[in-house]
């Protein structure tokens, strides 16, 4: 296993920079997922690090050595692409190997070792098949064999799942997260599906135009993202945001949000700053009419067993609001919700920066 450290690492593609010194150290067996929107920077990070392509500046190094310009091969790393890139005309267990057979390993160990990666994949019924006989789960997990058999000091993914249904990326994440505990060793993942990312990862760094937004386990960035960016972009439902103004007392500060008053000890922003107040769908409570925030009407609600989802109009804009599936819902309802105050956020209008807040007890 190997530290994967970059260090001021930046990718230009003639006068356009798409990559601006970003400094970032995964552990010894560490799992980190690289997530952010497309042209984010997240593939042709994972792609500088499998040496596929040039590093414009700064230094990569796996270990203690530099490899800025080592061949890919010499790097001891492994990578699953998401397309699964699997020889038609091989055999599962000729696909696996052949990484190993290119390398000159010995035939016997090259057996053994594909039969140890059919083993732990739980494949070994499929080593005669060709990938034509495959579903997409199945080509995925020989694709991943592949990679298991090199024993490498690091694994990059890029997009594994991508090309499976719903169901199959539900299995696959499980399997991986398996692997990653089988196996420990360090993993760079790159995706940008952020449900995979936290469900996976130790650490989920975010990335935004080339740049690392906020980095940190997966509970830490849902819980307390650093702006605006971050906390739309992690969660599902997404983040429900209020335009709002700050207001101060003597004594406590408010978030005015249309013109609902929340009351918190202190909030770190002049009178009159303009802000967004983020509530994620459990911050909003079903509560009784009299001590009600807000007062809205269900538009359409979605049963889904463990919650019932509610979206609602509040101060112009479409809320969506988690409820018990044990609370009665009907279109057209009328709803009284509550803030926990809490579980609420509350963002710089024109910086997007998080501002600091102590709630109300």
């Amino acid at each position: 296993m190997a530290t994967i450290t970059l260090d001021k690492i930046v990718k230009n593609y003639g006068a356009v920079k798409a990559i601006h010194g970003i400094d970032l150290t995964i552990d010894d067996g560490e799992f980190v997922a690289l997530v952010g929107p497309s042209g984010c920077g997240k593939s042709t990070l994972l792609r500088m690090v499998a040496g596929l392509e040039d590093i414009s500046g700064g230094r990569l190094l796996i270990g203690d050595k530099v490899v800025n310009t080592v061949e890919p091969r010499a790097r001891d790393i492994a990578m699953v692409f998401q397309d699964y890139a699997l020889y038609p005309h091989m055999t599962v267990a000729q696909n696996i190997g052949f990484g190993l057979k290119m390398r000159k390993t010995d035939a016997a160990d090259r057996k053994a070792r594909v039969a140890d990666a059919a083993k732990m994949l739980q494949i070994e019924a499929l080593l005669d098949r060709r990938p034509a006989e495959l579903s997409g789960g199945q080509r995925q997990r020989v694709a991943m064999g592949r990679a298991i058999v090199r024993r490498p000091s690091a694994f990059l993914f890029d997009e594994p799942l991508s090309n499976l249904d719903a169901k199959l990326r539900v299995e696959m994440r499980t399997e991986i997260k398996r692997l990653h505990g089988l196996l420990g060793r360090t993993t760079l993942y790159v995706t940008h599906d952020q449900v995979e990312a936290l469900t996976l990862a130790d650490r989920v760094v975010i990335l935004k135009d080339g740049r690392i937004l906020q980095e940190g386990p997966p509970l830490t960035l849902y819980e307390k993202p650093n702006t605006r960016f971050v906390a739309e972009f992690i969660g599902s439902p997404q983040m429900n945001m209020f335009e709002g103004t700050v207001r101060h007392t003597d004594s406590r500060s408010f978030a005015d949000i249309d013109g609902v008053q929340l009351s918190f000890t202190s909030i770190g922003a002049p009178d009159g700053t303009p802000i967004y107040l983020g509530a994620r769908p459990e911050a909003l409570l079903a509560c009784n009419t009299a001590s009600a925030d807000l007062h809205t009407q269900v538009e359409v609600f979605e049963p889904l067993g463990s919650d019932t989802m509610v979206s609602a109009r509040v101060a112009g804009a479409m809320t969506i609001v988690r409820l018990s599936p044990e609370t009665p819902v009907a279109r057209g309802m009328n709803l009284s919700l509550c803030f926990d105050r809490n579980k609420l956020h509350i963002f710089h209008a024109e910086t997007g920066n998080r501002v600091d807040t102590i709630s109300a007890l």
